[in-house]
């Protein structure tokens, strides 16, 4: 994850568009050469869009679009995009932390708390995976229980599941 020296003060310079996708509308918002948010349909309000602007014809949202486009056709496992997403230390360490998780494969809370150094900390993690503003680029749907099951995800289980069976080879119906 590359982080910008500083953020942009002026939250009216961010720019945001929507992306058509399998698992539903998705909205990206961009601040400066950074994404800052990725957000599922059960979240869109989380970002405030009355703030940036809709730039549909942006570059770097355009790329957001086909890196998306790309992830969902099976034709990309990895993405090239400048990420910034707010949050403290320690959500950004476990943010970092899922970019480590190869594409196709899972870990369990207690891995990915072993992984950043946290051993003890799962349910920190458990709650900061759960906070990650850049869905899908930042696989959070990439984590699972310790006994294998599906477990919590913020855009619904039939997301995660969507997913975690694109990624598997497997061709889920759009939901």
């Amino acid at each position: 994850m590359t982080s910008s020296p500083s953020r942009s003060a002026d939250r009216d310079a961010r720019r945001y568009t929507v992306v058509p996708s399998p698992i539903g509308e998705l909205v990206a918002v961009a601040d400066g050469q950074q994404l800052v948010a990725l957000l599922l349909p059960p979240h869109r309000d989380r970002v405030d869009l009355t703030g940036p602007t809709r730039a549909d014809d942006d570059e770097l949202l355009a790329e957001v679009r086909l890196q998306l486009d790309e992830y969902f056709d099976g034709r990309r496992t990895e993405f090239d995009l400048v990420l910034d997403p707010e949050g403290t230390e320690f959500q950004r360490a476990v943010w970092a932390g899922l970019l480590t998780i190869p594409y196709g494969e899972t870990l369990s809370y207690g891995e990915l708390a072993d992984r950043i150094g946290r051993p003890n900390a799962q349910r920190a993690v458990g709650l900061a995976n759960g906070r990650n503003p850049i869905s899908v680029i930042v696989p959070c749907h990439r984590v699972i229980g310790a006994d294998g099951s599906l477990t919590g995800y913020g855009g619904g289980l039939e997301r995660k599941q969507h997913l975690l069976a694109l990624e598997r080879g497997a061709v889920p119906l759009p939901l």
